[in-house]
């Protein structure tokens, strides 16, 4: 697997993400049972774009020094380009998790606790999946191929899915959990299970992390091939996707509130899944530059955003 990365990269790489999360756990736990306000989360989701945005420029500045402008420039524009696809379907992740928040009706408190182990589990599978799939790719190329129609697929399934809303009580995973675990009717603090009349119950805070689990894999799978459109370099997958899942928790509370505002980003996303589609299976007869490439996925999530509180959303079982 050739990589840019040397390993003082990968070691500061390491260092800043260790780093990050020391302090995002140090917010958490300064917090307490706080509700994050609107300002607060604003404020920290600009300082991990930030963040995201200082490390590719530090990158870049390597690069340019020791292997030239344009490989600098290349390198840059794949690590924003993998970052912006990655931001998008984390912002559509952080939907689902609202679904499954508010379908619990979890406390404020463990909600951020929940959040914070979503970000750790994102990020170690996303670890696992890339460099699976890094030295897959390295060995069968063709498989380039399979995850272009695989996101083909996707996007289509996203598209038409967009038209009504998900329901969550129809989740495979939440049926077999109620039908085979014994479940607390409340919550019991932050404890997963507990022991009464000398039987094991788990908690709603089970079955919410397992939920949120499930979907870390799905949007994983779904998130992963995207980026491998854009870049074969497992360094600049797996910092660009891990820039992205850093400030999670903060744009959950940023856009808690705000879930029917960007009605038309789930089709945004589906059109971005559908493009990257597209460009990995005409590689072979046209390699679409990495800047036409950034500004088309800049556009269309702009696009879907900028018209949501334009479009008014469709009313259910309207023709």
């Amino acid at each position: 697997m050739h990589s840019i990365a040397t390993p003082g990269i990968w070691a500061a790489f390491v260092a800043i993400l260790l780093i990050a999360l020391a302090v995002d756990f140090a917010l958490l736990r300064a917090a307490g049972p706080r509700r994050v306000t609107f300002r607060a989360a604003a404020l920290w989701s600009a300082a991990w774009v930030g963040l995201a945005l200082a490390f590719n420029l530090g990158l870049w500045a390597w690069l340019d020094a020791h292997a030239g402008r344009a490989v600098a420039n290349e390198v840059g524009l794949e690590f924003l380009t993998g970052y912006l696809i990655e931001k998008a379907l984390a912002v559509d992740n952080i939907f689902v998790f609202l679904l499954v928040f508010n379908t619990f009706a979890v406390p404020p408190p463990l909600r951020q606790r929940a959040l914070m182990l979503g970000v750790l589990g994102a990020i170690v599978l996303r670890a696992l999946l890339i460099f699976v799939g890094a030295a897959l790719v390295a060995k069968f190329h063709w498989l380039l191929y399979l995850f272009g129609l695989f996101l083909l697929l996707t996007g289509l399934k996203m598209l038409f899915a967009t038209a009504s809303a998900p329901d969550l009580e129809q989740n495979a995973i939440l049926r077999w959990m109620r039908r085979h675990l014994r479940i607390t009717r409340d919550f019991r603090g932050d404890a997963l299970a507990v022991r009464e009349d000398g039987r094991r119950w788990f908690t709603p805070m089970f079955v919410v992390l397992v939920l949120i689990a499930v979907t870390d894999v799905i949007f994983a799978v779904d998130s992963i091939p995207a980026i491998f459109a854009v870049t074969l370099d497992p360094f600049i997958v797996l910092s660009s996707n891990v820039f992205a899942v850093l400030g999670l928790r903060a744009l959950f509370f940023l856009l808690a509130g705000m879930a029917d505002r960007f009605h038309l980003l789930g089709h945004g996303l589906a059109v971005v899944l559908l493009f990257i589609g597209a460009k990995m299976l005409l590689a072979g007869i046209w390699k679409i530059p990495i800047g036409v490439a950034l500004v088309v996925v800049a556009l269309v999530i702009a696009a879907s955003i900028v018209a949501s509180p334009l479009i008014p959303p469709r009313k259910a079982g309207a023709g």
